[in-house]
């Protein structure tokens, strides 16, 4: 096993910068993981792991041949953490094509349109992945999928169920190339009950937590969903909106 002690070496520096700068993670190609929890989902699933970082104490998984393993001091690990407490393991994995293929397979696909909070993207995309999703689109302003936060709320899932990032006006013509009428979560005069839309085969947008789905989605979208609920209450939270839509679709 490597050992490195300092914090400056090359290696801890490439770290710190892949947690702190999408443009960097883009560039490299590598997104950064921690604790040994989502490390094991990891080898469980194949992801292409490139480098596990843990300190003496820690009990690794079985890992793949070629991953480089390297053992710092406590203090190193506490100074490249995301985490308030670490666990003493962090591990760098190769990023997947976030370009859209040509067309998508299957029948049940999410899109996110904006939304800003890593943990909402991370927890929706674990529950798309419970509930029997194919996949989420993600718009070009979304939090980025392979911010640590994000990744830490898939809890494994973003090892299982592809994400791609696709730009607002490309997206209409992707979803009917895939034969995959659009439908968005919001209030206009063609509004129906989800309870009553044929989600047999659909994309459904979950707008931002702020202003809601984007007027170039609303207007691609062959009509709108409501999520019943009391008056009283105006709107749900972003995930559990998610979470009720994907419910729907499955059953």
């Amino acid at each position: 096993m490597e050992q490195i002690t300092s914090r400056k070496n090359p290696l801890i520096s490439h770290v710190r910068k892949l947690l702190a700068e999408r443009t960097y993670r883009r560039q490299s190609g590598e997104f950064v993981g921690d604790g040994i929890k989502l490390l094991a989902e990891a080898v469980r699933w194949s992801a292409p792991l490139t480098c596990v970082v843990c300190t003496a104490d820690v009990d690794l998984p079985t890992l793949p041949d070629g991953v480089r393993v390297v053992e710092v001091p406590r203090d190193v690990m506490e100074s490249i953490s995301p985490m308030k407490a670490p666990q003493g393991a962090l591990f760098l994995c190769r990023m997947p094509e976030l370009a859209a293929p040509e067309t998508l397979g299957g029948s049940h696909w999410l899109v996110l349109d904006g939304l800003q909070d890593p943990g909402n993207v991370g927890t929706i995309w674990r529950t798309a992945d419970a509930l029997g999703a194919d996949g989420l689109l993600l718009t070009e302003d979304c939090a980025d999928p392979w911010n640590h936060k994000t990744v830490r709320a898939t809890m494994g899932a973003c090892f299982r169920l592809p994400v791609y990032q696709v730009e607002r006006q490309a997206l209409p013509a992707l979803l009917k190339r895939s034969d995959l009428p659009l439908y968005a979560t919001a209030l206009r005069e063609d509004t129906i009950d989800l309870r009553d839309a044929d989600l047999t085969r659909a994309a459904v947008v979950i707008g931002s937590e702020g202003r809601g789905a984007s007027e170039e989605l609303l207007a691609a979208s062959r009509k709108t969903l409501k999520i019943p609920m009391r008056q009283r209450c105006e709107s749900l939270n972003a995930a559990a909106a998610a979470t009720v839509v994907l419910w729907e679709m499955a059953r």
